[in-house]
C-alpha cells in the first residue's frame, strides 16, 4: 500500500495497490479485500483506505448526528422529514463513498431500503475534515456530489472549529456561509432549528 499523507495523531490516507501489471480501475472486489479497520472508498477509479478517525473527529460526528437526528429525523423539537445516517456506504456511479454523515429527505426516500449500500444520492452530506483526508473530501468527493446533484455539503473542521456550508447552484458549488467558535447558528438545509457549535467541539455551553 502507498501512504499518500500522514496527518496528526497518526491518521493516514492510503492508496491501496491492485494486482496486475496493467493499471485498471478499482472494483468493489478490490474494496472488499481492504482490512475491516479501514474505511475503504473508490473515487475516480482509485481505491483509498482511511483508518478510524481521532477522537475530536469522532466527537464532532457523534454530536452533529445527535443534534440533527432529534429534530430532523425523529421530529422532536423540529420538523422531521429526514433520514440522517452515520457513515453510510453510498454507490454513486462507479464511485463508492462513505461520508461521515449523510441525509435524505423522506419526500424522496420514504423508507430506508434494506440494502448494504445506498444507491440514491443524498440531499445533504457532511465531511469532517482531517489533515490527511481534506484533499480527498474537497476534490474527488465534492466532484462526485456535484455530478449526482447533492444539494448541500458541509465541511466540519474540529481543528479550526469551523463549519463551511456549500450549496449546489447550476452544477457549481457556492459557499453560502462559514461559521466558527461557540455560536448558535441556523444552517441550511437544517435552518428550522438552531445548531450550537460548541457541542460539536466537545464543550459545555459558554458562560452567559
Amino acid at each position: 500500500m502507498l501512504i499518500d499523507s500522514v496527518g496528526e495523531q497518526g491518521a493516514m490516507l492510503l492508496q491501496m495497490p491492485r494486482p496486475g501489471l496493467a493499471k485498471r480501475p478499482a472494483t468493489y472486489e478490490d474494496l472488499l479485500k481492504v482490512p475491516d479497520h479501514f474505511v475503504a472508498e473508490i473515487l475516480e477509479g482509485e481505491l483509498y483506505a482511511t483508518p478510524r478517525p481521532a477522537m475530536p473527529h469522532a466527537v464532532a460526528a457523534s454530536a452533529l448526528g445527535s443534534e440533527l437526528g432529534g429534530p430532523f429525523q425523529q421530529g422532536r423539537g423540529g420538523p422531521g422529514g429526514w433520514w440522517i445516517l452515520d457513515e453510510p456506504e453510498i454507490h454513486l456511479g462507479s464511485d463508492v463513498i462513505v461520508p461521515d454523515l449523510a441525509g435524505w429527505r423522506r419526500s424522496r426516500v420514504p423508507q430506508v431500503p434494506a440494502v448494504a449500500a445506498m444507491t440514491i444520492p443524498p440531499d445533504w452530506v457532511c465531511e469532517i475534515l482531517s489533515p490527511s483526508t481534506e484533499a480527498l473530501d474537497r476534490v474527488p468527493k465534492l466532484n462526485a456530489y456535484a455530478r449526482e446533484r447533492v444539494a448541500h455539503v458541509w465541511f466540519l473542521n474540529p481543528r479550526s472549529q469551523t463549519l463551511e456550508v456549500l450549496r449546489l447552484e447550476e452544477a457549481r458549488w457556492t459557499v453560502v456561509a462559514t461559521h466558527d467558535g461557540d455560536a448558535s447558528v441556523t444552517v441550511e438545509p437544517f435552518d428550522a432549528v438552531p445548531l450550537d457549535l460548541y457541542r460539536l467541539w466537545g464543550r459545555d455551553a459558554p458562560a452567559p
